[in-house]
């Protein structure tokens, strides 16, 4: 098994290669506005590390968000792209999943929160780090109920008042994605089909006023 996996559902574009065993490489840049320009380069790093070859790759792993439309789509297209090139299955993990999976949390229960813009947090809520028990939300902070409990992710760091209890990591790593999904797919479990987890409409919005032009 050589895993390749990435996210960019967050405001990091993270690469990670797993061989079944471990990690071998894995690379993280923050930069919310340059996923499409430092994806490809971030994943020949990894492969370059690892002293292996794009063809080695026997299955990718994807975070299906939820996050931003722009930044989601791009890992998206590069892990089908990734996957018809080499003919390889395409796996989509939750991305919240991959933060709780690392969560700097002793034991559950816990919530992940990462930022959705528009002063919303995009969440779920979480027994332990390998099983989520709510679907992915999206919800200004004031209205998630946190129960008290340690919330994960940079929604929390970002709405102190609503998250006190705010832990680590900021962000996801693919290193974490990959890892879940090799456990997973050792124990023989299906992972979820690559498909975004959007939930909410795209920002960029057809202007009101916007003329349709029709040929005579």
């Amino acid at each position: 098994m050589l895993l390749l996996a990435l996210d960019t559902a967050t405001p990091a574009v993270t690469v990670a290669l797993h061989d079944g065993t471990s990690v071998i490489a894995a690379s993280s840049q923050v930069d919310a506005r340059r996923h499409g320009e430092l994806l490809l380069p971030a994943v020949d790093r990894v492969l370059a590390e690892a002293s292996l070859r794009l063809d080695a790759v026997t299955g990718i792993v994807v975070g299906v968000g939820p996050g931003p439309y722009t930044g989601l789509r791009v890992g998206l297209m590069t892990a089908d792209t990734f996957g018809l090139a080499l003919g390889v299955p395409v796996h989509g993990l939750c991305t919240l999943d991959g933060l709780a999976y690392a969560a700097d949390v002793a034991e559950g229960p816990f919530l992940v929160a990462t930022d959705a813009r528009r002063k919303e947090v995009y969440w779920a809520r979480y027994a332990d780090s390998r099983t989520r028990v709510s679907e992915p939300a999206v919800d200004r902070p004031a209205d998630v109920d946190v129960g008290g409990l340690p919330v994960v992710g940079a929604g929390a760091l970002l709405y102190p008042d609503s998250f006190p209890d705010a832990r680590g990591p900021e962000y996801v790593q693919a290193s974490a994605l990959a890892s879940l999904a090799a456990e997973r797919l050792a124990a023989g479990e299906e992972l979820e089909a690559a498909r975004p987890l959007y939930l909410r409409r795209p920002d960029a919005q057809v202007p009101k006023n916007y003329k349709v032009v029709t040929p005579k």
